[in-house]
């Protein structure tokens, strides 16, 4: 399906963020947040044909848009910032079952099955594995309650609701993620004057935060914009569990190490999560059909 394919492709975008953001871990997140963001708004004008009116949206429709984005990656970074990043991180990916938990909350015709919440839990246990199985997974961990867990379930929460919200307003063009992301970038810039140092940055950061700003930062948003209005979130959200796993593949790949036995069950739980899911998308239509 489209939809699939154009979730598949934000995905392996964001798939790139944690090497790039290694790449950049010099860099004040709020200003690395802020300057991608910003680059990727720029996408927005071939897609409107360089009008900006296209841009315009209610008021409801851009204080969710700019929420989501604004909203997700402030509470992510204040999450990394007051816990320990290793559980940070995975209480972040409970967004995608989220996502299919809470679509028959938001969109209507939705159903909830048992097998739909299974092969959630199936991917998250995946997403799991992938992220602490990497051998540091164990050191990484600590004891002990820590507040910026919080703000990481609260990112999983906005970016979950940003999504499945997206559905529930009014018809607007993808090309109007553009603006989202200008306004989100703008706070985050004005985050960073207020929470960060000032730095200077060299050619090559700024270079890569460019490509940050295209890909996992910029087009992927416009991707899964349009992924989401096409298909069944319930499918996309399992499909999104693959994120922390490319994630993970590609950081081994550029430190030029081996996948080891996680990175291989990682992808056999997920996988099979979203094969599972979609068996279950193809049993209710079969059931539908025979009821009419």
């Amino acid at each position: 399906m489209t939809s699939d394919l154009l979730a598949l492709a934000a995905i392996v975008l964001w798939g790139s963020l944690a090497t790039l953001g290694v790449a950049l871990a010099k860099v004040p997140p709020f200003l690395l947040t802020g300057s991608g963001l910003l680059i990727g708004s720029l996408i927005a004008l071939p897609l409107s044909g360089f009008d900006l009116r296209r841009w315009r949206v209610p008021r409801r429709t851009l204080a969710v848009g700019v929420g989501g984005l604004f909203g997700y990656h402030f509470l992510l970074f204040m999450a990394l910032r007051h816990a320990p990043p290793v559980q940070a991180n995975l209480i972040n990916y409970l967004w995608p079952l989220g996502m299919v938990v809470m679509a028959p909350l938001f969109l209507r015709g939705m159903q909830l099955r048992v097998a739909h919440v299974a092969a959630a839990l199936l991917g998250f246990a995946g997403a799991a594995v992938a992220i602490l199985g990497r051998g540091a997974g164990t050191s990484a961990m600590h004891g002990g309650f820590h507040w910026g867990y919080l703000f990481a379930f609260g990112a999983a929460l906005m970016w979950a609701s940003y999504s499945l919200l997206t559905r529930r307003l009014p018809p607007f063009p993808t090309s109007a993620v553009g603006g989202f992301a200008a306004i989100a970038g703008l706070l985050a810039l004005l985050c960073h004057a207020l929470l960060e140092p000032a730095v200077s940055l060299s050619l090559h950061q700024a270079a890569l935060i460019a490509a940050l700003g295209l890909g996992p930062l910029g087009g992927s948003f416009f991707l899964w914009d349009a992924a989401i209005k096409r298909g069944d979130p319930r499918r996309i959200g399992l499909l999104a569990f693959l994120t922390p796993l490319l994630s993970t593949g590609l950081l081994m790949a550029v430190n030029h190490q081996r996948p080891d036995v996680s990175i291989v069950a990682a992808t056999v739980m997920i996988v099979g999560a979203a094969f599972w899911g979609s068996r279950t998308r193809g049993a209710d239509r079969s059931r539908t059909s025979t009821a009419n």
